[in-house]
């Protein structure tokens, strides 16, 4: 029982996902589109308003791609936590479609008392199988260490130690948890306070993919609020969870041609290390 190193490379066989509009407006709702003015992201939320297009949110990739995992072994999936995410836009993402989705284990490494694997998806149009977006999801598995692989360091983007060029903020309602769940993320421990207490919380937390989802909609909002297409990377270290209702910050670096940022609710990190790519065009 533990991690399978032999996993690595190994692709699953395609998976089929399919959305609409109706889903893409609710996923830009559930980060916060429109909350804190109902008028101001109709390009987001709405498909019949005079003079606005719809247009998909780049972090929506993750939805996409979420539909498929690789197996890594027999581990005790409760001791799982998220650590990082990353993405990439090969193309605007269609305001409704069908994907075929891979997913690969293309990293595990061996911390000892942890193990950290990182898996690639692949979404690619079930139509024509032109790509649309590769995402990237790094997991700390507790207690999964010590299976004598290899034990690499964590690469990391360095946040500046100036002030940020660029701050942006949004609230995080109570409810939000709910409302993100819709998006087909059910997990109870950020709607069922005791299976939260089992995980060591309080009360439910806020899925970091929608704290992921709100920075994005923010960097967004910041360098491309007409044209969201123009994000075309994103990545980002999950550091501590979220509890609603929070504000949120992001502050943000333009660095060499990308824009580096950090989020923070009620005065700490939770997503360090930040990365965006956005296209000039």
């Amino acid at each position: 029982m533990g991690l399978d190193p032999s996993v690595i490379g190994v692709s699953t066989p395609p998976t089929e996902f399919s959305w609409s509009e109706r889903d893409v407006m609710l996923y830009a709702v559930a980060v916060g589109a429109g909350s804190a003015e109902p008028t101001a992201e109709l390009n987001l939320t709405t498909e019949n308003t005079a003079g606005q297009a719809l247009a998909v949110l780049p972090t929506f990739a993750n939805i996409i791609t979420r539909i498929t995992r690789a197996p890594v072994g027999e581990v005790d999936m409760t001791k799982l936590v998220h650590a990082s995410q990353a993405m990439e836009l090969h193309r605007p993402i269609p305001t409704s479609g069908r994907a075929l989705v891979t997913a690969t284990v293309v990293e595990m490494l061996d911390k000892g008392s942890a193990g950290v694997v990182t898996q690639k998806q692949v979404a690619v149009d079930a139509e024509d199988g032109r790509p649309i977006a590769t995402t990237w999801q790094t997991v700390l598995i507790r207690g999964a260490g010590g299976f004598g692989g290899e034990r690499g360091a964590t690469k990391r983007v360095t946040i500046p130690e100036r002030e940020a060029d660029f701050v942006r903020t949004a609230s995080v309602r109570p409810e939000q948890a709910l409302l993100y769940r819709l998006t087909g993320d059910r997990n109870p421990l950020h709607s069922d306070p005791a299976f939260a207490a089992r995980g060591g919380f309080d009360k439910p937390i806020l899925h970091g993919m929608c704290t992921y989802g709100f920075t994005g909609r923010l960097l967004v909002e910041n360098f491309a609020a007409r044209e969201p297409s123009r994000m075309r990377w994103m990545e980002g270290r999950f550091t501590r969870p979220v509890v609603p209702p929070a504000q949120l910050t992001v502050e943000m670096w333009v660095e060499d041609g990308a824009v580096l940022f950090r989020t923070s609710a009620d005065g700490g990190v939770v997503i360090d290390a930040g990365r965006a790519v956005f296209a000039n065009d």
